[in-house]
């Protein structure tokens, strides 16, 4: 990084330098107020390490002026004669530290170590941020995956059209925010957009849902209900889940496919509508159909252009496009990261519960967090056992015996498990002797505080 030291004390100057030089910064030396002001212009530092009493107005006067160019442009103060209120108020004018004379130069290495680090991460997530730019999609979809660019391609040839739509992917995957995106670029956009999980309601009630009732039709029928058909007419009608829908009511549903026609529920009134049908199912809809679960018929009126949706885990690459892109949305406008070991750790995951599952996890770790901090890989998923191996790679490279040794005690604690407890029993299935497992035992606290001594 490129530092300007703005300091009148010339053996601070000389070791100081000579320390970030080792660390690898460079280092642009001012030795009063309008030196350190000129270099602000000339050399836009990443970071200034100024005192405060020196020739000319101060240091003051350099955060002032460093603020004004760059608010986000770490600055730490140094002074010998430093008060609270003092550093309250360099901290109030944009300050990020203050340092009282003397100082150990090693902590002003590791200080400058840390915003290295920091704006890194801030490079990482503006280059993230401009992929995530260029690969959002209809519907506010985002993927740069190849697998995800053919839905968006299909999205973009089918949307202008009225051509019946079958969504199929696995749950979370966003099939619903697709049926939107068809809905939102097609011709119907002004009119209504209506959805229903045909998996939500029973059969009774997801006849009535759908095509309405009269007043007295059943028991708690006070007065006529326009069903979600009539409410999308002129627009369009998700029926989500539709592999849930009982076959009685799959035969009026193709009914009303074919005809764009139907009648409310105690009513021989016959209604016609202008509506486009987007459906969407979890499973391969025609192996339902051939298992005699779905009407072929009907599997056949609406698998008219398929769509499917890849899962989380088959779309390589697109996880830090997507955590980008939930940062930005759940974030309240503050910039969180995402070290390089984390991401890796989430792009490892299978995610089973798909894109529903990354936001919750993304929306929970922002919760925890500190404002515009760092986002933990504990905290976006935390005491899930199907992280601890992502967890223990992400960490860092511990020493083989840490590693041998805490497999050394799960693997006793398991053998403890399958004989009850039983420590000859457990010795024999270890293959050492009950003197060895008391002391192993010992070893990694696996005993009682009053465990009389079995080694003597």
């Amino acid at each position: 990084m490129r530092i300007l030291l703005a300091e009148d004390e010339i053996t601070i100057v000389i070791t100081l330098r000579d320390a970030l030089e080792d660390a690898g910064h460079e280092v642009v030396h001012a030795a009063d107020t309008g030196a350190a002001l000129a270099a602000l212009e000339r050399e836009d530092p990443d970071v200034v390490l100024t005192d405060i009493r020196m020739p000319g107005e101060g240091g003051m006067a350099v955060l002032k002026r460093s603020v004004e160019l760059d608010q986000r442009r770490p600055v730490v103060l140094m002074t010998g004669y430093g008060t609270i209120d003092q550093a309250v108020e360099a901290m109030r004018l944009g300050a990020v530290n203050y340092v009282q004379k003397p100082f150990r130069n090693e902590s002003l290495v590791q200080m400058v170590g840390t915003f290295s680090r920091v704006r890194a991460l801030e490079q990482e997530n503006e280059s993230l941020r401009a992929r995530l730019r260029s690969a959002q999609a209809p519907g506010d979809f985002v993927g740069a995956s190849d697998a995800m660019r053919a839905v968006f391609d299909r999205i973009r040839t089918v949307a202008p059209t009225d051509a019946t739509v079958l969504i199929e992917g696995e749950s979370g995957t966003g099939k619903e925010r697709v049926a939107q995106a068809l809905h939102a670029a097609s011709t119907r956009a002004e009119g209504p957009f209506v959805a229903i999980s045909c998996a939500a309601l029973p059969e009774t009630l997801l006849e009535a849902e759908l095509f309405g009732h009269e007043r007295g039709a059943f028991t708690d029928a006070r007065k006529e209900k326009k069903g979600r058909f009539e409410l999308a007419d002129k627009g369009t009608i998700f029926l989500d889940d539709i592999d849930d829908m009982p076959l009685a009511m799959q035969v009026k549903l193709l009914r009303v496919l074919q005809e764009r026609r139907f009648e409310r529920l105690g009513s021989e009134t016959t209604r016609r509508i202008d509506i486009r049908v987007v459906a969407a199912t979890k499973v391969n809809l025609r192996d339902h159909a051939r298992a005699g679960k779905f009407r072929e018929d009907l599997f056949y009126r609406i698998n008219v252009v398929p769509i499917v949706l890849p899962p989380l885990r088959a779309r390589a690459g697109d996880v830090p496009l997507l955590v980008a892109h939930m940062i930005e949305r759940h974030g309240n406008g503050r910039k969180y990261r995402v070290n390089a070991a984390t991401m890796a750790a989430l792009e490892r995951y299978p995610w089973p519960g798909n894109v529903r599952e990354l936001e919750n996890a993304v929306q929970r770790a922002i919760a925890l967090c500190e404002p515009a901090g760092e986002l933990a890989l504990a905290d976006l998923v935390p005491l899930d056992p199907r992280w601890r191996g992502a967890m223990e790679v992400a960490g860092p490279v511990r020493p083989l015996r840490e590693v041998l040794k805490e497999a050394e005690r799960r693997h006793i604690e398991r053998a403890l498990e399958q004989t009850g407890g039983h420590r000859s029993q457990t010795a024999d299935v270890l293959g050492i002797s009950r003197k060895v497992l008391w002391e192993k035992m010992r070893d990694h606290g696996l005993l009682a505080q009053d465990e009389p001594n079995e080694s003597a």
